[in-house]
């Protein structure tokens, strides 16, 4: 009887961090194991640790390819990519070894990906001083994700069962924005949230709001002139290629409006005018998934959290949705290819 659960590859993450224990503990959750075929690409010995810190029942087994795997609840199953000594390692104190092992993992899931041995991939925190330490020339997943796959055009979307977000600018100074935006940028977000909206979350005909940068959305030109600029010109040829999107809306209703069903996502200008209504709604079980991959990937939208990693109270909630998304993204995508097949 064919098994139609996708292969999820999930990332253990900074090996200090929570990401080991958030991963025992979601794994104990038999749902997961419905929607689902978990593979964890991490190290053993350390997940044991945090098994016995977390004290769940789960057996932690060691696989040779996703193929050798049980994928049945009660049993963990790892790709084992590094060989740390747990006794060595320090909750919350980063090596240069902890940050070479997290790469690893992440760029073998890649490779599994790109071959189609699993069908999605979940990522677990990561810290960027930990990558550093460990010599990656990246800062964090997304970057590395994109060149291992070779993704010139991608973008960061934030998802919740009542909000997504996606991001024209990601991470720099708020007075480097208004520069940082182009017509060129925004129209490229625009089309690629349009596509993921059909091919990854299903939405035949979905609807997309743009925000505005400044408050009011401008107001005419009285309090910047970006919108007029850069943005609308933007939402328009985005229109005119046949996209349903409209805005720019004023940035202080726009979520509201999305909340109560009028959007399917709001493309945001820069960080924190997207996260922070985010958050506000999506704390505990918001998913951050890039979008224009070759391949399906979510993580957690949280990060290591060195503060209380080790102490067994980590909330694993964003993980599970994580595993969820991706899992969801993966059915959808395949159903898109054999539409076009």
């Amino acid at each position: 009887m064919n098994d139609h659960r996708p292969v999820v590859g999930i990332t253990m993450g900074d090996p200090v961090g929570i990401g080991p224990e958030i991963l025992c503990m979601a794994l104990s959750h038999p749902e997961v194991y419905e929607v689902s075929r978990p593979l964890v690409i991490g190290d053993v010995r350390v997940l044991e640790r945090a098994r016995l810190i977390t004290k769940t029942k789960n057996l932690i087994a060691t696989v040779n390819s996703p193929g050798a795997a049980s994928f049945k609840p009660g049993c963990v199953d790892v790709l084992n990519t590094s060989r740390i000594d747990p006794d060595a390692l320090v909750w919350g104190q980063p090596t240069k070894f902890t940050g070479q092992a997290m790469e690893n993992y992440i760029l073998t899931a890649v490779d599994l990906a790109m071959r189609e041995d699993i069908a999605a991939i979940v990522t677990c925190p990561i810290n960027k001083t930990a990558l550093k330490m460990g010599g990656s020339r990246f800062h964090g997943h997304t970057e590395m994700i994109a060149h291992h796959t070779g993704t010139p055009e991608y973008a960061m979307m934030m998802a919740g069962d009542r909000l997504r977000v996606v991001l024209v600018t990601i991470h720099m100074a708020l007075h480097q924005v208004p520069g940082a935006l182009s017509i060129d940028a925004i129209m490229s977000t625009i089309e690629i949230t349009d596509q993921s909206l059909k091919e990854r979350f299903g939405i035949d005909h979905p609807k997309i709001a743009v925000a505005g940068l400044n408050p009011h959305a401008g107001e005419g030109g009285m309090f910047g002139d970006e919108e007029a600029r850069v943005i609308a010109p933007a939402v328009d040829f985005s229109k005119k290629n046949g996209i349903d999107v409209s805005g720019p809306w004023p940035p202080d209703t726009v979520f509201v409006s999305a909340l109560n069903g009028n959007f399917d996502a709001v493309v945001c200008m820069y960080h924190d005018q997207g996260l922070i209504p985010f958050k506000l709604i999506h704390f505990a079980d918001g998913v951050n998934t890039t979008l224009g991959l070759p391949i399906v990937r979510t993580s957690v939208d949280h990060g290591t959290a060195y503060d209380i990693a080790g102490k067994g109270i980590a909330d694993p909630g964003s993980l599970i949705a994580a595993i969820r998304m991706a899992a969801s993204q993966a059915v959808f995508r395949m159903q898109s290819r054999n539409r076009r097949a």
